[in-house]
């Protein structure tokens, strides 16, 4: 597609999809271009189809309609790529963001639990006595197993909260 194609403000907001720019941007800023990309691609591609289907009335078929329609085809694929480029850079960082919240919960988290507990003793798992101690016997309790009529009860129970729900969703 060239560049002459385009509006100086399309240009400029395919310019900031660039690589080298959109590493410059942060999560927020990033939503932000995806956004207004987002926007702009939706209505070319509208703009597109509205003139396709108009077209082909006037024309008398697609093919023959099709390349009147190329330059609101190119801007519309244009804009999807840029979007593309936009959604993989806003996904990486996204990911790290998450990544990088997720060390800082877990960092809490031990520094929390290596705390001082109601009695002064420190709770990290060393030989503690009193509520805190660990059991050194495993239990002897049998656990619970479930039967073959509790496994087959209980999907049936599914399967009828499942007709319910579809009963209700026909409504």
């Amino acid at each position: 597609m060239t560049t002459t194609s385009l509006t100086e403000a399309q240009g400029d907001l395919l310019r900031e999809t660039e690589r080298e720019r959109l590493a410059a941007l942060d999560e927020d800023e990033l939503l932000d271009l995806h956004q207004r990309v987002r926007r702009a691609r939706n209505k070319h591609v509208g703009l597109y189809r509205r003139q396709a289907s108009a077209g082909v009335a006037t024309k008398g078929g697609r093919g023959v309609a099709r390349p009147a329609n190329r330059l609101n085809a190119d801007r519309a694929e244009a804009f999807e790529l840029a979007l593309a480029r936009v959604s993989t850079r806003l996904g990486a960082v996204a990911r790290a963001a998450a990544a990088e919240l997720r060390t800082e919960r877990l960092a809490a988290a031990r520094e929390a639990r290596t705390g001082t507990g109601p009695d002064g003793h420190a709770l990290d798992g060393h030989a503690l006595d009193g509520p805190f101690a660990k059991a050194s016997v495993p239990s002897t309790r049998r656990r619970a197993t479930k039967t073959t009529g509790g496994l087959k009860r209980d999907a049936s129970s599914r399967s009828v909260g499942a007709r319910r729900q579809s009963a209700k969703d026909a409504r």
